[in-house]
This record gives structure tokens, C-alpha cells and sequence, in this order.
């Protein structure tokens, strides 16, 4: 196992929520997903997960900046994409189950 490392700020804060972890491993993708974070403080939980989801997309883009050079407008333009072509046409099925009760 390789797990990544916490991030400072998270450290810091006593009142940080993992809220997104996912994993390869035995030929897929395996996720735990803390939903009902949003919803349960009056926010439509779709919606804000959208603006989660954006903001790790540039969170990636920058990366790949740092990293490869590769401009971040042109990451995020090729991750939309693929996004849109995974979503539309899958090429795998996600599967598992939700367990409910986070820690």
C-alpha cells in the first residue's frame, strides 16, 4: 500500500473532514465517499459536490503544471473531455456498495 500523505492544513485543522478517498487496486477503482456532509447543513449535496469536484480538477491541473509543464488550462480542457466521454459511454461499470455511518 502507498498511501498519499496528509495535507499540512488538514493536520492543523481539528475540524478537517476527509471527504473523498480513492484507491486502484485489484484491476479498479475502490472509493470511500463521505456523503451527506452538505446536505445534512441545508446545502443540495449534487451541486456542491460539483464545486468539490472542480476544485480538485484544478488542484490536478496545477499539479501537472508544477510538475510537467503542461499548461493547467490544457489539463483541465482534456480532463473535461475525458470526463464527459467516461460519463457518457463508461468503460467500466462502478461498483460496491454504500456503507452508511462514517467515523
Amino acid at each position: 500500500m502507498k498511501p498519499l500523505v496528509i495535507p499540512p492544513a488538514a493536520q492543523r485543522d481539528d475540524k478537517a473532514i476527509q471527504m473523498l478517498s480513492a484507491w486502484i487496486a485489484e484491476h479498479g477503482q475502490h472509493c470511500t465517499i463521505k456523503v451527506g456532509l452538505w446536505q445534512d447543513n441545508g446545502r443540495d449535496e449534487a451541486p456542491a459536490w460539483g464545486i468539490f469536484l472542480a476544485d480538485t480538477i484544478r488542484h490536478i491541473a496545477n499539479a501537472l503544471q508544477e510538475q510537467y509543464g503542461q499548461p493547467a488550462s490544457d489539463t483541465i480542457s482534456a480532463i473535461m473531455e475525458s470526463l464527459h466521454d467516461e460519463l457518457s459511454d463508461p468503460t467500466s461499470d462502478a461498483k460496491g456498495s454504500f456503507s452508511h455511518g462514517h467515523g
